[in-house]
């Protein structure tokens, strides 16, 4: 049995992701050959191709889009100014004398650089470089200082303002005209960026605080996984 053209599209373009060649070439290439494919199986009409350049544009002139530049420029503006590395070293020293106090810093740090920046990037690379070293150095269970920065960097994806929301909001707000039309309903209510914002903002802080939560309960269970440092300092280490 054959696998339809979407599902070998989407593995052609794993495959390809995985094999390092540039993302740009692999999405654009992929597209358009499973597009030939298509055609030549009868499954897809060329004139479709006609909308590429028209919804090149309408994303290039999107107003909301642009704020996704803008928080790549505030991560790398962040990582050059040392800010980050400060505002670590100033958790440590205040939650390291705690018991797992190291893992509730990257936990309370990772939030707040995912309300700066709204990549994970920036988040996990930062957090991967300076408190992963610290905390193995210090006692702490490898895969508890793992499982504290990878959790902490996909906070960027949740807590307002973030990259994937933006990019989100456009879509859905495109979406939901569509479906509105459809509907026969012709004044449109569209769905906004900043309701998304909105809707994410306390699910966000609750999984910070779940996160903390089971951190410091993991701490007093075990305590061997995560001692207390007391005075710590995580950059002059």
């Amino acid at each position: 049995m054959s696998l339809p053209l979407d599902l070998l599209m989407f593995l052609a373009l794993c495959v390809l992701i995985v094999s390092g060649v540039p993302m740009v070439f692999v999405l654009a290439g992929t597209a358009l050959l499973f597009a030939v494919l298509g055609f030549a199986m009868g499954s897809f009409d060329m004139a479709l191709l006609g909308a590429v350049v028209p919804r090149v544009f309408s994303v290039m002139v999107s107003e909301t889009l642009v704020a996704i530049p803008l928080f790549l420029f505030m991560g790398m503006m962040l990582e050059r100014s040392k800010i980050a590395e400060e505002l670590l070293e100033a958790m440590g020293g205040l939650f390291g004398s705690v018991r797992g106090g190291l893992a509730v810093s990257v936990s309370i740090v990772g939030a707040l650089l995912a309300a700066s920046t709204g990549i994970v990037g920036a988040t996990t690379v930062t957090m991967g470089l300076m408190a992963l070293p610290a905390m193995l150095r210090y006692g702490y269970s490898p895969t508890l200082a793992c499982g504290s920065v990878c959790a902490a960097g996909t906070l960027g994806q949740i807590i307002p303002p973030s990259t994937v929301m933006v990019v989100m909001g456009e879509v859905l707000s495109a979406a939901y005209q569509q479906a509105q039309y459809a509907q026969g309903k012709f004044s449109v209510e569209t769905v906004s960026v900043g309701q998304l914002f909105a809707g994410a903002l306390i699910p966000g802080l609750l999984l910070v605080g779940i996160y903390i939560v089971y951190q410091l309960v993991l701490a007093w269970l075990r305590p061997a996984v995560a001692p207390a440092m007391p005075h710590l300092s995580l950059i002059h280490i």
